[in-house]
C-alpha cells in the first residue's frame, strides 16, 4: 500500500506535505509528486508536527499546487556508485547529465551516508 500525502504549501523549492497519523515519512526520505508529464522527487528535511513534513524539491516546482498527491518510496535518494560512474557526470538524483547513455550493472546507494 501506498503512502500517500497532500501538499499544503509550496514556497519555492520548499514544500509541506501533511500525511495521514501514523504514516508520517522518515527524514532524508525521497517523496515524488506526479506533475502532469514529469514526476518531482522532493526529500524530507523536518517534522513540523501535526503529521506533516517539510521537504526539498530536487527540481523546478511550477504547477505544483496545494493538494496535489504526493508519494513516500520508504526509502532515501540514491545514486549509482562504482566503476562504470568515473568520468560521468549525474544530477542529485542519480540522473545522467553529461549527454550519455544510463548507466548498468551498477549499485546504488543512498546519498546521505558515509563515505567509504
Amino acid at each position: 500500500m501506498e503512502n500517500k500525502g497532500k501538499i499544503t504549501q509550496v514556497i519555492g523549492a520548499v514544500l509541506d506535505i501533511k500525511y495521514e497519523e501514523g504514516n508520517l515519512p522518515e527524514i532524508n526520505e525521497a517523496i515524488r509528486i506526479n506533475n502532469g508529464d514529469k514526476v518531482l522527487t522532493v526529500e524530507v528535511s523536518q517534522h513540523l508536527g501535526d503529521n506533516v513534513v517539510r521537504c526539498i524539491a530536487m527540481g523546478p516546482t511550477d504547477g505544483l499546487v496545494r493538494g496535489m498527491e504526493a508519494v513516500a518510496t520508504g526509502a532515501p535518494i540514491s545514486v549509482p556508485v562504482g566503476e562504470a560512474t568515473l568520468g560521468r557526470m549525474f544530477n542529485v538524483l542519480g540522473e545522467p547529465i553529461d549527454n550519455k547513455a544510463q548507466v548498468s550493472g551498477v549499485k546504488f546507494m543512498p546519498i546521505h551516508r558515509k563515505a567509504p
